[in-house]
């Protein structure tokens, strides 16, 4: 006799990690190419000789440095197995079966696996033909079954950004019995311009006990491997959090690491300018070539492709280098180092172009 699993299992696809291959440029996870700080791999080093001990599960140390920097309190911060972990507790924290998840559609692939995981359902709200969230749509397909709405700020995969006063007005316009999560996994990369608010969502968080905040050490910070995230919620959240969290899912080497690079921050985030120059010229680059590339706030570009990404993405694995394909959608491409960023122009701006439909 098989074993007895969930039958609606067979209907949730299992999340799919970006590919790669041996000697690939890889371009289709989001991550920085450049490895942690050598003071951030001394202290990883020295932590191992504790792995015979379990991690703290509460993970004070990094929640108190969190409280430090953020200047926040620290009854307000939880700690997770990467930002998405989090995501997931809140699903878990807010829904029974039957509940509703809103969130844009396309974003982070992750929100309807976990909504489903749960026994919720996830309400998919268009994204606009600029390729960013549509926020009174969102807001119309609120119903009194809804009971968490994520916000991905900037948007994964198409690297849109709202502002700060259509932000606010949102959140001001949901239910205050309703979560809001804000994902601001990439928030280290964004750069307002002349004159423009940046949507922080720490300030808006500030008198909205109904919002989270989520960041992550895997993007600018370089910890991708260590998966260690954070929230900073109201208390009641933080507390409702530690009721659903894995015990010691956050290890020991993520813990001591993500402390360190808390107090090498300014020369980590130093790295973002960079990556936000190379995107800006990459973007240029593809713009000149006759590309439909939307403005970027991340470590990313989109390229929404349709029904030809997935012949993009496969002739640009044969050249190889490896994007992030969404069949029929888009192709999402990682900014990398700039030999890296030139192999993947030359192929754009030659084979790809033609594939792309460029004439």
């Amino acid at each position: 006799m098989t074993p007895r699993i969930r039958p609606d299992l067979e209907s949730i696809p299992a999340y799919v990690p970006g590919r790669s291959f041996p000697g690939a440029v890889k371009l289709a996870s989001n991550e920085t190419t450049m490895g942690p700080l050598p003071s951030v791999r001394e202290v990883i080093a020295e932590a191992t000789a504790g792995l015979n001990r379990y991690p703290d599960n509460g993970a004070t140390d990094l929640v108190a440095t969190l409280a430090d920097r953020l200047g926040v309190p620290a009854e307000r911060i939880a700690v997770g197995c990467g930002s998405v972990g989090l995501c997931q507790e809140l699903v878990q924290i807010t829904c029974d079966a039957g509940d509703e998840v809103i969130f844009p559609w396309r974003s982070f692939e992750a929100y309807p696996i976990i909504t489903a995981v749960a026994g919720a359902t996830a309400v998919r709200v268009p994204n606009t033909a600029e390729h960013g969230h549509d926020l009174k749509s969102m807001l119309a397909a609120i119903t009194d079954r809804t009971r968490l709405i994520f916000v991905c700020n900037p948007n994964n995969p198409t690297g849109s950004l709202l502002g700060k006063a259509e932000l606010e007005q949102f959140l001001d316009a949901v239910p205050e019995h309703i979560v809001v999560a804000l994902d601001e996994a990439y928030f280290e990369y964004v750069r307002p311009e002349p004159g423009e608010d940046l949507p922080d969502g720490l300030e808006l968080a500030e008198g909205r006990r109904n919002v989270v905040v989520l960041r992550t050490f895997s993007k600018a910070y370089g910890l991708a491997g260590l998966r260690v995230g954070y929230a900073v919620a109201d208390p009641s959240v933080v507390v409702a959090l530690s009721k659903v969290h894995t015990p010691f899912s956050v290890n020991a080497l993520a813990q001591r690491a993500a402390v360190a690079s808390l107090e090498a921050a300014n020369e980590l985030l130093a790295r973002t300018e960079g990556v936000v120059a190379e995107r800006e010229r990459v973007r240029s680059a593809l713009l000149d070539a006759g590309y439909d590339v939307p403005a970027s706030a991340s470590n990313f570009l989109w390229l929404p492709l349709g029904e030809r990404s997935t012949a993009f993405a496969d002739a640009a694995a044969e050249a190889g280098m490896v994007l992030r394909n969404f069949t029929g959608e888009g192709t999402r491409v990682t900014i990398g180092d700039p030999h890296e960023n030139d192999l993947f122009l030359a192929f754009a701006t030659g084979q790809g172009r033609a594939l792309a439909g460029i004439v």
